[in-house]
């Protein structure tokens, strides 16, 4: 057995972070600490870091919440991050040295949000099975609506009336880098008014994020007659692109411009990548779906993929000598 050491992430680890993200197998720009600290404000930190004598074999964005740490709770997917070498003989023995490290700092559980496979360059279901071993529970699943780009396109009857609807009207869209209109005029009163809720990120936070991301952050508007009407902002990443605000007017339905601008998404943006990622429709931690916006994706062609939460008890970690035989 190999002999590695855990250690907190700090500041002086910024560039070997950064660098470990960069040549991860299963990793994206959010893992970049650039984006995991813009709210670090919120989370107290608990990143971990694993070394093999000095070399970095692994991370965990991570933060920490009374006894609990949790595969970090500001982003939308994370877990535990590998080298393309990564061989299921060295992850065993990575995710135990993990869980006794946090057991020995008396945090008593270990929540993973997974990242979805479409965003992974290699096959990284490693720690779905470990926490089989350790006894793990699933604990949340979420149902992500994804079209596969390396399939033929195929748009519902309805979803492309609504784009020919668009084209007639003579939409106009636009790349803007400047979000300040389309977020204080159509993002946060339709989130006000239909969900009662707020962007996950203020306008400041997304216009620092995009400013650090700016291939991987992007803002399309659709415009009729000059007047904005909607718009999304996508974060892509090297294989997956994905809607991560969308709003549109109360002419939608007249206009057309939101089928007309995710037309434009899917074949003109996402050309070259693998996958389109709607996200969740869900409510309720992913227990009701609401259904009109699953089919509203659905009729695009997009498919369900499930995104899996786990909860793992630290002081199981010496389930894990057993495994090997």
């Amino acid at each position: 057995m190999k002999n590695y050491t855990v250690k907190r992430y700090q500041e002086k680890d910024y560039a070997t972070w950064n660098t470990f993200i960069g040549q991860a197998k299963n990793a994206t720009f959010l893992f970049h600490r650039d984006f995991m600290d813009y709210h670090k404000d919120r989370f107290e930190d608990y990143s971990l870091m694993v070394f093999e004598n000095e070399k970095l074999v692994a991370v965990l964005p991570a933060n920490k919440d009374g006894e609990v740490v949790y595969s970090h709770q500001g982003l939308t997917y994370g877990g535990l991050v590998l080298l393309p070498k990564s061989k299921l003989y060295h992850t065993i023995f990575i995710f135990k040295a993990i869980l006794e490290y946090l057991n020995e700092k008396r945090i008593s559980k270990l929540v993973l949000k997974q990242i979805p496979s479409i965003y992974c360059d290699y096959l990284s279901d490693e720690i779905n099975y470990l926490m089989h071993i350790c006894k793990g529970k699933a604990i949340m699943k979420h149902n992500i609506s994804v079209i596969s780009l390396n399939n033929d396109l195929v748009f519902s009857k309805s979803r492309r009336e609504c784009i020919n609807k668009g084209k007639k009207q003579n939409l106009i869209i636009k790349e803007e880098s400047n979000l300040e209109t389309f977020w204080n005029d159509l993002l946060m009163p339709n989130l006000r008014d239909k969900y009662n809720a707020k962007p996950v990120h203020s306008l400041e936070e997304i216009m620092f994020l995009k400013s650090k991301f700016p291939s991987d952050i992007r803002h399309f508007n659709v415009y009729s007659n000059e007047k904005l009407v909607g718009g999304t902002t996508l974060f892509i990443t090297k294989r997956v692109a994905k809607p991560q605000y969308i709003a549109g007017s109360d002419e939608n339905n007249f206009l057309g411009s939101i089928d007309f601008l995710y037309d434009f998404l899917i074949k003109e943006i996402a050309r070259g990548k693998v996958f389109f990622d709607f996200g969740p429709s869900h409510e309720n931690n992913g227990l009701e779906i609401v259904g009109k916006i699953n089919f509203w994706k659905e009729s695009f062609g997009a498919h369900s993929l499930v995104q899996d939460f786990y909860e793992v008890e630290t002081a199981n970690y010496y389930l894990l000598d057993t495994v090997l035989i």
